[in-house]
C-alpha cells in the first residue's frame, strides 16, 4: 500500500502523516507499515539542532497510524476515524536518527464495537526501539 492508499484510510497529511507505504496488512490482524526518517523532517530544526533525535512521542503517533490503518481497512470501519485513546507500557530502547528507516509493526490484540487494541512495535535495524499498548476509538 503507497502513500496514497495511506491517505485513502487515515486523514493524516503532511506534515503529520508518518507513514511511507505498508508493507503487509493481514486484516483483522496485523500491519506492518515503514517510514524513512530523513533529516529534512521539520521537527529536527529543534530536536535536537546538533543532535537530531526522532522525538519518542512521534515514534508512538507512527504506530498509532499503522494501527489505525489497520483497523479502518476492515470494511466495518471504512470512512470512519480511528482516534487515539491511550497509551500503556510505552517503552523506549534505541535513538532514531535521520537515515533510520523505521519498521512499524501492530498486532491487533481486540477489536469490540468501536474500542481497538493494538500492541505495537517500533524497529531499526531489526533492534527494538519502541513498544507500546495502543488503544483506539472508531467514529
Amino acid at each position: 500500500m503507497n502513500a496514497q492508499e495511506i491517505m485513502e484510510l487515515i486523514p493524516n497529511r503532511y506534515p503529520i502523516c508518518y507513514l511511507d507505504y505498508v508493507d503487509e496488512l493481514v486484516p483483522e490482524e496485523k500491519i506492518t507499515a515503514t517510514k524513512n526518517i530523513t533529516i529534512n523532517e521539520s521537527f529536527f530544526r529543534g530536536h535536537f539542532p546538533q543532535n537530531p533525535v526522532l522525538p519518542g512521542g512521534l515514534i508512538v503517533e507512527s504506530l498509532a497510524q499503522t494501527g489505525a490503518v489497520a483497523l479502518l481497512s476492515q470494511e466495518e470501519f471504512r470512512g470512519k476515524t480511528a482516534y487515539f485513546g491511550g497509551i500503556r507500557s510505552a517503552e523506549f530502547r534505541k535513538v532514531v536518527r535521520p537515515g533510520d528507516t523505521l519498521r512499524l509493526e501492530v498486532n491487533l490484540e481486540k477489536v469490540h464495537k468501536t474500542i481497538g487494541i493494538g500492541k505495537g512495535i517500533a524497529t531499526v535495524d531489526g533492534k527494538k526501539a519502541c513498544t507500546a499498548e495502543l488503544t483506539f476509538m472508531i467514529g
